[in-house]
């Protein structure tokens, strides 16, 4: 069977809009065992952590407009939901991007509270 058919068969495959921003939220804040801060979540998105870059880095600060990655000049939709309404609707894809960018500006995961913080901090950005 193909792995693609298993995942549908076992469902265990994330579907595109299968959740939500403000779903995320509750995840990372329920992992967390605390409440999100939005203000917390600004301070984090807009710190360079001691590295080259921090998230506006590439999702610009606030994050409402089309960011560019840092190294492969590649587009990037605005992060914050307001502005772009797929934003955070494909868990695989969160978690995916999450790992990855965390990595590259902590040089480790991010925690869920942190990510409860970003989340809180992205969800208060509204057009």
């Amino acid at each position: 069977m193909c792995m693609a058919a298993l995942a549908l068969v076992s469902g265990t495959a994330a579907q595109a809009a299968d959740t939500s921003a403000a779903e995320q939220l509750q995840r990372w804040s329920a992992e967390a065992k605390t409440v999100a801060s939005a203000d917390r979540g600004k301070l984090f998105f807009t710190a360079k952590h001691g590295g080259e870059w921090g998230c506006g880095s590439c999702h610009h600060a606030p994050p409402t407009t089309e960011g560019k990655h840092a190294t492969t000049g590649k587009a990037i939709a605005p992060l914050a939901p307001g502005f772009n309404p797929k934003a955070f609707t494909d868990t695989a894809k969160v978690d995916k991007w999450f790992r990855r960018n965390c990595k590259d500006v902590l040089s480790r995961e991010c925690t869920a509270p942190e990510k409860a913080d970003v989340m809180a901090y992205l969800l208060s950005l509204k057009p």
